[in-house]
């Protein structure tokens, strides 16, 4: 018995030994790819910032109406074009969330200490066509929140909770159709 464990013993470290002694198959740790556009821990750091920020500037739906209202205050709508013309709130603008960038803001949002509103998907149910269910970890909502707050908007204010489309009383509106560009 004993001389079949020392058996199985050495033949484990002779079948092994060439894995040990070759460095090629020892998974080497890749060099960073470095682009000095692309900050992850940037992203992470002033994400938990922007995420104790967000939590004093939620909005109940009587608050988002109120705020609404009042002069100085745009409502943005980072949906796609698409869906804002289907269905957004009145008055509201929309600058779609993959072009928010410097000079969009620049152009739409001038003003870093203007009131802003921020509404998205997940605020509103039975509304699956203009208003297509996230993932809550997905909610455009965070994204335009920390988006925001990244480029220096610090009077941005979220519509807070789930609103039955049917129910609400914020007001409502499609956008006209729009003619297609002759070639």
């Amino acid at each position: 018995m004993r001389g079949r464990t020392l058996l199985l013993a050495l033949s484990t470290l002779v079948l092994a030994a060439p894995v040990f002694a070759d460095r090629s198959l020892v998974a080497a740790k890749p060099a960073p790819i470095v682009n000095p556009r692309i900050d992850m821990a940037g992203y992470l750091e002033v994400s938990s910032e922007a995420a104790r920020h967000r939590e004093t500037h939620r909005l109940t739906e009587a608050e988002f109406i109120r705020m609404s209202r009042l002069a100085r205050t745009v409502i943005l709508d980072a949906r796609s074009r698409e869906k804002f013309d289907e269905l957004h709130v009145k008055g509201a603008i929309n600058l779609s969330f993959p072009d928010i960038a410097v000079e969009s803001l620049k152009r739409t949002l001038p003003d870093k200490n203007q009131r802003i509103l921020i509404y998205c998907n997940n605020n509103f149910a039975n509304g699956e066509g203009p208003f297509p269910s996230k993932l809550g970890r997905a909610s455009l909502n965070l994204s335009t929140y920390i988006s925001l707050y990244t480029y220096g908007y610090r009077n941005v204010y979220e519509l807070g909770p789930l609103l039955d489309l049917a129910k609400t009383r914020i007001p409502m509106v499609s956008s006209p159709p729009r003619l297609a560009a002759r070639d």
